[in-house]
């Protein structure tokens, strides 16, 4: 973040805070009203206070300065001005930190029926990863594409989608150019992990896939790091020959874990 949108920050996240305790009233939060309060709210003491952090730390918020906010404090002061679920989730984006009473993503693996549902009634190719890059539901036109991934009974359920790239010989058939898409696999990969350094599933897949797979171990060790794109995605299916699509991913705004993928077919072959 530049120094500028650094600063727009943390004079939204100031706005945000002063507005919130500012609507709060000294009976909701549990205090008198008190003969001398003159203005509405609560006052930035009261506030810190209650949220048990430094008054002048919470000022200093307040002022728009570089200050570092701990998610356990975020979480307090959520609390004392009464946030609502999108407010409290608005807060931590503002300062950048994780929310510590969100559920870790190994907790809500299983994908709600309705978002199952949708992709299922995409007409092309659609499947869901989680964030072990797992398929964790797909369409009939993915599993017809996805030959030994997707349509086949795999060990323990495993629909990873890293390890059937590296690590499934279909894989190497069906894709094109399939070393340079492996390899952009693994760096869009790398880019997410980055983001759960204390994920021990996370390492230990790529510490699984580098010692199973020369390519991946090469590719891992290259340290090159991409943004998940779209884009063409030509394929070589044992039954129907030559396929191209399109590629759309998307991230879901409701279940950040969960990545969807549609590939819609061109015209190209």
């Amino acid at each position: 973040m530049d120094q500028d949108t650094a600063s727009i920050t943390r004079r939204a996240l100031a706005e945000f805070v002063r507005a919130h305790r500012l609507r709060l009233t000294p009976a909701a939060a549990g205090l008198p009203a008190g003969p001398r309060r003159r203005t509405p709210g609560l006052r930035r003491e009261e506030v810190a206070q209650l949220a048990g952090i430094s008054a002048t730390w919470y000022s200093w918020i307040e002022q728009a300065r570089d200050v570092s906010v701990s998610p356990g404090a975020l979480a307090r002061l959520a609390r004392t001005l009464h946030l609502s679920p999108a407010e409290r989730a608005y807060l931590f984006e503002l300062a950048g930190k994780r929310d510590p009473d969100l559920p870790h993503p190994a907790d809500a693996m299983d994908a709600p029926p309705a978002l199952v549902a949708a992709v299922k009634a995409v007409g092309s190719p659609a499947y869901l990863l989680d964030r072990l890059w797992r398929a964790r539901a797909w369409n009939a036109p993915a599993a017809a594409l996805f030959v030994g991934w997707l349509d086949a009974e795999l060990p323990g359920d495993d629909r990873s989608l890293l390890r059937y790239m590296f690590l499934n010989q279909a894989a190497r058939t069906l894709v094109v150019d399939w070393q340079d898409r492996a390899r952009r696999l693994l760096a869009e990969f790398r880019l997410e992990q980055g983001r759960h350094l204390d994920d021990p599933e996370m390492t230990a897949l790529v510490d699984e896939l580098r010692a199973a797979s020369p390519l991946a171990r090469a590719a891992w060790d290259e340290q090159a790091v991409v943004e998940r794109e779209g884009g063409a995605r030509t394929f070589l299916h044992p039954a129907r020959g030559p396929l191209a699509y399109e590629q759309v991913a998307f991230n879901l705004a409701s279940r950040p874990e969960f990545k969807l993928v549609i590939l819609v077919p061109r015209a190209d072959l």
